[in-house]
């Protein structure tokens, strides 16, 4: 089991509700992981990650998500002339329906406003499918940060790390900023070449708790704080701690009482631990369905407020959270940002929350990319999405 759990955290790096394989395909699956001694999840075929996706709370320990007794209402309006809207990849053009008939995508719904215009689901999808969401957890990591600073746990995200995780005190870790670790611009060096079995993402992309405090406080300053973004995953997972050490509580259970059930998501969801009973990875792998990855990119889209009004976030925060930073104009807390005022919480093998408050529009993607990055169909749902925004009026 924990060799299970390692892979997935790697992969990372980058109970059954709505069981979308039969019962004997994930046993089977798990059997001959483990028979296998598979030490990384991008190394099983398509066939076998459809599965380990959709149900990663079998192979794996997580917490439970539960869903809200009021689920956020989205209404139905289907506008099948979307489908006929054309985007182009690398000088060619396509139609959203071609994107629709591609193998890798699980999951696709448009969400004006509150009423969902497009919706399309594989094969073996469908609405109350869980699906994980790698790097998109990262966004709402950053977002429950935010929380903590409404709530008074943490005074400032000009803070040092140091003053919530004291392990760290005395390091050049210790010292950086909670923002700074925000923007991924700690000055830390650190290797995020997935390909390097000695890199620090092969050696430490995973770690929690005081592994991962003992790892990152070898680790020196070689740019000042806030100046140079690099893509580090493991500042997520140390900002899920700083997290935990500010609230006094684990993140699933603060993730339900700030968001997930008075928001209103409509399914049972789950988030990833290290170990049974251990903590939450901040950087990786709720799982849930694609209504309620559009309903947690509604939530954004209205700055953190709830259905009853109550705003759980700091004022400003969502603007603030989606600003360029001075490390990388393209990414702000956590956020990848695009034209138009829209941004993204983005994960690897394609799953995606987009989020474009002018046009009151999100988009939720789940998917099952042949490869973690930087294939032919990333380029794909990324056009797509941005032509389907494109074809509503800014408000």
């Amino acid at each position: 089991m924990k060799r299970i759990v390692r892979s997935l955290l790697a992969a990372c790096l980058i109970s059954p509700a709505a069981v979308t394989a039969s019962d004997e395909a994930v046993d089977d699956l798990l059997k001959r992981m483990a028979e296998d001694e598979v030490t990384s999840v991008l190394f099983l075929n398509d066939a076998d990650r459809r599965i380990a996706f959709a149900h990663l709370d079998r192979a794996a320990p997580t917490r439970a998500l539960p869903a809200s007794p009021t689920p956020y209402p989205l209404g139905t309006n289907i506008d099948e002339s979307l489908k006929a809207l054309t985007y182009d990849v690398d000088g060619q053009t396509f139609t959203v329906s071609d994107l629709l008939t591609q193998e890798p995508l699980m999951g696709m719904a448009v969400v004006k406003g509150d009423t969902i215009r497009l919706e399309h689901y594989a094969h073996d999808h469908r609405p109350d499918s869980r699906w994980v969401s790698f790097s998109v957890t990262k966004s709402f990591t950053s977002t429950l940060i935010g929380a903590a600073v409404k709530d008074g746990y943490i005074t400032s995200l000009d803070d040092t790390v140091a003053d919530y995780l004291p392990r760290l005190r005395g390091t050049d870790y210790g010292g950086v900023t909670i923002r700074h670790i925000l923007q991924m611009a700690s000055g830390i060096a650190w290797n995020e070449d997935y390909a390097d079995p000695d890199s620090d993402v092969a050696q430490a992309g995973g770690l929690q708790g005081a592994a991962l405090t003992d790892y990152l406080g070898k680790l020196k300053r070689v740019h000042a704080p806030g100046e140079v973004f690099n893509y580090n995953t493991a500042e997520t997972n140390l900002a899920g701690e700083v997290l935990r050490a500010a609230i006094g509580n684990n993140a699933a259970s603060y993730m339900n009482s700030k968001i997930w059930q008075p928001f209103g998501m409509e399914h049972d969801a789950t988030w990833l631990l290290t170990e049974p009973f251990g903590q939450e990875t901040g950087g990786c792998c709720i799982s849930a369905s694609l209504r309620d990855y559009a309903r947690l990119g509604i939530f954004a889209k209205h700055g953190g407020k709830l259905p009853s009004g109550e705003n759980i976030l700091p004022e400003g925060w969502m603007e603030e959270a989606t600003a360029s930073s001075k490390g990388y104009a393209g990414y702000g807390y956590k956020w990848w940002l695009l034209a138009d005022g829209a941004y993204t919480a983005s994960g690897i093998f394609g799953q995606m929350i987009y989020v474009n408050p002018k046009r009151d529009l999100v988009i939720a993607v789940h998917s099952n990319a042949t490869a973690a990055v930087g294939t032919e169909y990333h380029k794909h749902y990324r056009a797509a999405a941005d032509a389907i925004a494109e074809s509503f009026d800014a408000e």
